[in-house]
């Protein structure tokens, strides 16, 4: 996969934040050299955030969101400053944009406050330098720019750049729990749900994982598993399978074959799998009419035999024994009303950057509400978590 076709959760997200009219949308045009946002002297221009995944250098792969100004107004208006907030879930740097002329305001202040919340590192940078008669000497952080007359452009880049996540710790899928020429199993069942003529991105990122490990992944569906098996002269190293075949590839795998899902591997890769794991005893504490929440990172067509809103809640009511009251929301939906649900069994988050999906569990937490993924409910409410964990001996240790 090259840069260009590197996935929406797997790039740096920057957003643009500040006061309508403040040149957010003109900074962002300057900053990308293309036409990204529309621009105007009227106020409130961008009524949505617009997102762009883009190659940013020296950055690299990004997505670039210009946000609606905080300051809009009415009943409309509150509703683009609320759009704009939640931007702030999945965005890794913020980029304050200040009207030079008219220095920061208590909105820009409040804006800081919420950086700092969710700590979000931020650049501040005053825009229309060109109009001052007279510059103040700035902090760290801090740069004066004109989207207007291109000044400060390729110094805010460079700042931006500091920030490149090349400097964090490597994380893996899966590869870190492999040896060289080990060979893995991937199960992917081939259903009325399975996307047509393609791979969803969790396998497709599993599979290059592998690769890079200097492994052999092995693909095939819940179907020919065994005869799969039957066929290798040596034992894989591990068996890997969509969530939905968890219970019938259980089954087939030997014991002494280490097994789990993408979505447990996601739950990893990308949440907290040890907050996630804690959730899944909810599972077994449900009373009539309590309500959960089953919410996906993505949008998609949902079929007669779709996971999240069919397969799921029967799995549930079977292994609970009660009937609960389902909210299914997709995409950047999340609710607000987090305090009311009993359960949140969300996807494995492949579609969500890393900064999304960590955000929403840590809002879950601090409405004291539980949240499982869907491959960790899958496993617990097979009788097989422990044995989907054995990859993870330290976190097994935490079952005991």
């Amino acid at each position: 996969m090259g840069l260009n076709d590197t996935a929406s959760g797997e790039r740096l997200h920057i957003g643009f934040y500040g006061l309508r009219n403040a040149g957010k949308s003109s900074l962002v045009n300057a900053v990308t050299g293309q036409q990204l946002s529309v621009v105007s002297d009227f106020k409130g221009t961008t009524t949505d955030p617009v997102k762009k995944a883009m190659e940013l250098l020296p950055l690299g792969p990004v997505v670039i969101i210009d946000t609606p100004g905080i300051d809009d107004e009415g009943e409309l208006g509150l509703l683009r400053v609320k759009k704009a907030k939640e931007a702030l879930s999945s965005t890794d740097i913020a980029v304050l944009v200040v009207d030079a002329t008219a220095g920061i305001t208590e909105k820009d202040k409040m804006l800081i406050s919420m950086f700092d919340e969710r700590k979000t590192p931020y650049i501040t940078a005053y825009n229309k330098c060109d109009l001052l008669n007279s510059k103040n000497e700035l902090k760290e952080g801090e740069i004066y720019v004109s989207a207007e007359k291109g000044e400060g452009i390729h110094e805010l880049k460079e700042m931006l750049g500091k920030f490149n996540t090349s400097e964090k710790k490597q994380k893996y899928v899966v590869a870190d729990l492999l040896s060289p020429g080990d060979t893995v199993i991937l199960v992917i069942p081939i259903d009325e749900a399975a996307p047509k003529g393609r791979l969803i991105l969790p396998q497709q990122q599993t599979i290059r994982d592998i690769l890079e490990a200097g492994c052999i992944p092995v693909c095939c569906r819940d179907t020919e598993l065994t005869e799969t098996l039957a066929s290798l002269k040596k034992k894989p190293a591990m068996v890997i399978t969509d969530s939905q075949a968890f219970g019938k590839v259980s089954r087939l795998v030997p014991e002494d074959i280490k097994l789990t899902s993408f979505s447990i591997l996601f739950a990893r890769y990308k949440g907290d799998l040890t907050e996630l794991i804690k959730g899944a005893s909810v599972l077994s504490k449900l009373s009539e009419g309590d309500k959960i929440l089953i919410s996906e990172g993505c949008t998609h067509h949902r079929q007669c035999g779709d996971i999240g809103s069919v397969k799921i809640p029967m799995w549930i009511e079977k292994f609970s024994g009660v009937k609960p009251q389902y909210t299914f929301t997709s995409g950047g939906e999340y609710p607000d009303d987090l305090d009311t649900y009993k359960l949140c069994v969300h996807c494995g988050g492949c579609m969500l950057n890393e900064k999304e999906m960590q955000s929403r569990i840590e809002r879950a937490k601090k409405a004291g509400l539980s949240m499982v993924n869907y491959g960790i409910a899958i496993a617990h409410m097979h009788g097989i978590l422990k044995r989907s964990l054995e990859i993870f001996p330290d976190i097994l240790a935490l079952l005991d």
